[in-house]
């Protein structure tokens, strides 16, 4: 299992660093919390991007 920062989300998804703390914040993206520092696993990734697919809009 992988996990990445925000910031390596937001690079992967080429979304600015709050707009993965919003998407964190809304439930939209699960993420896990180490101490004070926020990461967000491979699973959460794909999770995330398979209920963008699966959007109808």
């Amino acid at each position: 299992m992988q996990a990445y920062t925000v910031e390596q989300v937001a690079e992967i998804l080429s979304i600015g660093r709050d707009k993965v703390y919003f998407l964190i914040r809304t439930g939209q993206l699960r993420s896990i919390k180490i101490g004070k520092l926020r990461s967000i696993t491979d699973r959460h990734l794909a999770e995330f991007v398979a209920s963008l697919e699966s959007d109808p809009r």
